[in-house]
């Protein structure tokens, strides 16, 4: 069966997350009906990351084996016309080796956060960033966010039902820069790693919002991530910011 690659955008607003679910909508559900209008008796969709409900992705990537040798680009029309009117495109689509796995290939996977700093609601963005009220010191975050850089026990900050055998990631980076925004301001963090535990991102961003609300000193979250205790952590951010931005391969895919 030819095996090919998707790269897959979707709003998270109207889904429960990535993965099906018995009583509630996903994007994997949404995503195999509109297969199953081409195909009959489709194997699962397989994901690089299963986001949690509310979460987006610009560059999630799936693969699926199909029974035809589809032509890629025909492959993703279809299931863009499919698709319509769910809040969830295909915008890249390859053939891949019959080993090639949408998760167990990856090598990195990449995250932003939007922390939209205003007192007015959000309009053209509710649902599609944080909004804050008050002003943040990127200084004191950058500080903060330097002690999770590297490779440390996550438990802290690892939601309390991930299933990861263990709790011990790398973090790559945590990076952040401000943008002029309508009213206010933008904060963009981008978090980078080969893998993420079961909200560790919004723990992250939630607990570096503290620190720059001068709520916490940037000093404490190296004592949080040191305690390897989930009540340590601050706050957990809402999905409402969370985007997957792109999943990296050994090799380029599309």
């Amino acid at each position: 069966m030819p095996r090919f690659a998707l790269q897959v955008e979707y709003n998270g607003q109207p889904f429960s997350g990535w993965q099906r679910q018995a009583s509630a909508p996903s994007v994997q559900e949404r995503l195999e009906i509109a297969l199953a209008k081409l195909e009959s008796d489709l194997p699962s969709v397989a994901a690089a990351g299963r986001t949690d409900a509310g979460v987006h992705a610009l560059g999630q990537v799936a693969h699926i084996d199909m029974a035809c040798d589809w032509d890629p680009f025909r492959l993703s029309e279809a299931l863009n016309y499919h698709l319509k009117p769910d809040p969830v495109a295909i915008t890249a689509c390859a053939a891949v080796d019959d080993d090639w796995h949408a998760r167990f290939s990856a090598i990195e996977r990449n995250y932003l956060y939007r922390i939209v700093i205003r007192r007015a609601p959000l309009v053209h963005d509710k649902g599609q960033a944080w909004r804050v009220m008050q002003d943040l010191d990127l200084a004191a975050m950058r500080e903060a966010a330097a002690h999770l850089i590297g490779t440390h026990d996550f438990t802290t900050f690892r939601s309390t039902i991930c299933q990861a055998k263990s709790p011990v990631k790398t973090m790559d980076q945590i990076a952040f820069e401000a943008h002029p925004y309508p009213g206010g301001l933008e904060i963009q963090a981008r978090l980078r790693a080969r893998s993420f535990l079961h909200n560790q991102v919004r723990s992250i961003i939630g607990t570096l919002e503290r620190v720059g609300a001068g709520a916490w000193d940037p000093a404490r979250v190296a004592k949080a991530l040191a305690a390897r205790d989930r009540a340590a952590c601050g706050p957990v951010a809402p999905a409402d910011g969370l985007y997957l931005t792109k999943v990296r391969y050994p090799k380029d895919v599309f």
